[in-house]
Order: C-alpha cells, then sequence, then structure tokens
C-alpha cells in the first residue's frame, strides 16, 4: 500500500493504473491497516505547521449528496469564540454546490494563506483555515482519475486524516456508518488522542438533528460505539428541508444569520450540536450536553 501511494503521490503512476488501483481497493474494501498506510504517505509529503498547542479539527469526507449549508465550518467559528484553537482543514466542493472554501472566500476569508500565515491565525484568533491544494500538492496528480472514475475512492477518506496541523483531536464526519469504528481505528493508530467519527443515519456526514447519528468515539485509544439523538442533547429535531443550503454567497449568508443571532431554527441546532462534539473532544466538555451549553455561550 505504502509503495502504491507514493507511487501516486510522486507522479510515477499513470492515470489508468491510479483509477485501477482505486477501483480495486474499493472493491474489496480498504482495511484499516491500508488507509492508515496511505495517510502516513500523505502526512509525510504535506506542508505542515506545527502549533505549541492542542488543535481540533472539524472535518468531513463531503460527497453525502445531502445539500445542507456548511454545518462542520460555521461550528469552527463557535469553538473558537469559545477558546478551542481550530486547525480547520478544507477544500472546494466537490459533490456539495458549497465547500468550506468555497463558503470562507464568499465571507471574505483569504483561503490559500500560506503555511506561516495559518499558523498565526490560529494563534492570534483561535481559528485558520488549511487550503488543502495548499498544504497537500502531491494530491494533484490523484486529481484527475479521481474525478473520471465517478465513485468515491480511498482518497475520499484521506483528507480528514492528514491535517497539516497534526489536529490530534477531531470530529470528523462520514456518509457511511459502516465505516465509523474503522476509521476511528485508523486515527487510533495515528496517534490521534480524542475524536468523535459520526454518519448521520439519512447519510448527512455531520451529527444529524434529523435523525439519530451513529458515533464511533476514539478516547484514551479505545473506541467505544454509541448512537446520538438531537433530543438526547436537548435539542429538537428537525427536517432535512430545514437545514438545506445553496451556493456560496446564500451559504455565507446562512454563517452570518446562525452566527449573529438572526437565526435560531434547525440550522442554529445543527450548528450547536457539532460544535458540542468538538467541544467534548477538545476537553472542553464531558458530555454532549454539556457541549451544546456551552456552544450557546
Amino acid at each position: 500500500m505504502t509503495r502504491c501511494v507514493e507511487a501516486i503521490m510522486d507522479g510515477s503512476a499513470t492515470p489508468a493504473q491510479i483509477g485501477a488501483f482505486l477501483a480495486a481497493l474499493r472493491t474489496k474494501g480498504e482495511t484499516s491497516t491500508e488507509i492508515a498506510a496511505a495517510a502516513r504517505v500523505l502526512r509525510a509529503r504535506a506542508s505542515t505547521i506545527r502549533p505549541s498547542f492542542a488543535v481540533v479539527d472539524t472535518c468531513g469526507t463531503g460527497g453525502d449528496g445531502s445539500f445542507t449549508f456548511n454545518i462542520s465550518t460555521t461550528a469552527a467559528f463557535v469553538l473558537a469564540g469559545g477558546d478551542v484553537k481550530v486547525a480547520k482543514h478544507g477544500n472546494r466542493a466537490v459533490s456539495s454546490r458549497s465547500g468550506s472554501a468555497d463558503v470562507l472566500e464568499a465571507l471574505g476569508v483569504k483561503i490559500d494563506l500560506p503555511p506561516p500565515a495559518v499558523l498565526v491565525c490560529i494563534e492570534e484568533i483561535g481559528v485558520g483555515f488549511l487550503f488543502a491544494p495548499v498544504f497537500h500538492q502531491a494530491m494533484k496528480h490523484a486529481a484527475g482519475p479521481r474525478r473520471e472514475i465517478g465513485f468515491r475512492s480511498l482518497f475520499d477518506l484521506l483528507g480528514p486524516l492528514a491535517n497539516p496541523a497534526g489536529a490530534s483531536r477531531q470530529v470528523l464526519g462520514v456518509h457511511d456508518r459502516s465505516i465509523t469504528r474503522t476509521i476511528a481505528s485508523v486515527l487510533a493508530e495515528l496517534g490521534s488522542e480524542e475524536a468523535m467519527v459520526v454518519a448521520g443515519a439519512d447519510g448527512m456526514d455531520e451529527l444529524s438533528v434529523c435523525q439519530e447519528t451513529f458515533v464511533s468515539h476514539l478516547k484514551g485509544g479505545e473506541v467505544t460505539d454509541l448512537v446520538v439523538t438531537p433530543e438526547g442533547a436537548g435539542l429538537s429535531r428537525a427536517s432535512a428541508g430545514e437545514l438545506t443550503g445553496g451556493d456560496p454567497a446564500e451559504n455565507a449568508r446562512i454563517v452570518r444569520a446562525v452566527l449573529g443571532g438572526g437565526d435560531r431554527g434547525a440550522r442554529f441546532d445543527a450548528v450547536l450540536l457539532n460544535a458540542a462534539a468538538g467541544f467534548v473532544v477538545s476537553g472542553r466538555a464531558a458530555t454532549l450536553t454539556r457541549g451544546v451549553a456551552l456552544a450557546r455561550e
């Protein structure tokens, strides 16, 4: 696995070889050991920053097809406001209309800052955006084949596993409940301290306020599986339509409304729940209920 991914990252594998490799892996099913090996290669080739303090990442694999607004990106601002240092890793949209980079750009954020400037942002304001193409330039060799094969592959999992700031505490969303434990095991193998790998029963790669969420919680080297409901965290259940987003400009409007107090409905609750998970993995909250209370503040 290591040699294959190295060949892709180094540009020595042909597009046909890359496509065949990803298709074979998808058919077989990637193991946690294989995913961890691939993530190590990506980490080794990344441009990195090394904060002198612990940082949290809120990142998903994307491609869930739910067309919600940018929930985890909004939650990152809430965490930063709650004295949690956030290294938000992300990219432009793949299947949605607005990825984290797209909405941040619409909000006026300069998304392609060089690594030293991102570190200053995290140090001084509590949050910085690590734009994947800036930090993971070796991934460019896989970009074409990934687009052409037209299905989810190993590389859709790798981005959230290779935070360039070395985030050891994460809320990581995946589109498929069957892989939450696998990804949590990968994070354990890679040295993460605490993480929640989450998948909504409705297919969201976030903690859902519409249905229950399947969570694999890594803490102290052990993975515990649990089911989270919005009611269990003191929130109301919503309909999927209430979380629908739009293009980057529309999602930027939604983010401003949620953070500015103009929206206290289902979108607000979705951000509360996902920020709560960030407070838990950061160590600031012992439970999601307490995390929701912190997020409200």
